[in-house]
């Protein structure tokens, strides 16, 4: 289990900075294990694509909480994605893990995501992430130093490729998507479609 002092310390810096460290740590929840190799970074108030964009609201005030806390959001009326809390407390930035291979508990991953074609796509994107490792409402606010649920930093990486983000509206160019090289689990990149609106 990673020290309390040690995660936050990683995490305490611009998002920037602590998106692409994230890259190859191990977030663990129970008997699933799952290495990241994808995420994009959100800049609280000076981004437009953030959460908390706005100021603090029910929903986002985990964000402007201490570092190390996961933050939880429910989306498009089915799936939950999950974001590490980095930076100095209010400043509401955070780190969406996008995608990862699972290193441990492969099984009761694929049980819990039946649909998967291959084992590289048991958590690759932010919604099949958060489904393998059971990740839900429940765990929003949660301490990532304190079991069962706890994000392990990994060795730096050598290489990271960084892009835009994926189907965002707001500030879509910006190249804050990081991901590891020749990693099959890494999701397909999307930009946004424009709603249709009805007559």
């Amino acid at each position: 289990m990673p020290r309390s002092a040690d995660l936050r310390a990683l995490l305490a810096g611009p998002v920037l900075e602590v998106a692409p460290r994230l890259l190859g740590s191990t977030l663990r929840h129970g008997p699933v294990a799952c290495r990241i190799t994808e995420v994009e970074a959100y800049d609280g108030a000076n981004d437009p694509g953030s959460h908390a964009a706005r100021g603090r609201t029910p929903r986002n005030a985990v964000m402007f909480g201490e570092p190390g806390h996961l933050y939880v959001y429910f989306t498009y009326g089915m799936h939950f994605c999950c974001n590490v809390v980095c930076g100095p407390e209010r400043t509401a930035s955070a780190v969406l893990l996008r995608a990862g291979a699972i290193v441990a508990g492969r099984e009761v991953a694929r049980e819990r995501r039946a649909t998967a074609r291959t084992d590289r796509d048991l958590a690759r994107g932010p919604a099949r992430l958060c489904q393998a490792l059971s990740i839900g409402r429940d765990q929003n606010g949660h301490d990532l130093t304190r079991e069962p649920l706890v994000l392990e930093p990994g060795p730096p990486v050598r290489e990271v490729l960084t892009g835009p983000r994926v189907g965002l509206r707001e500030a879509p160019d910006r190249p804050w998507r990081f991901w590891l090289p020749g990693e099959p689990s890494v999701s397909a990149y999307r930009p946004a479609t424009r709603r249709g609106v009805r007559p």
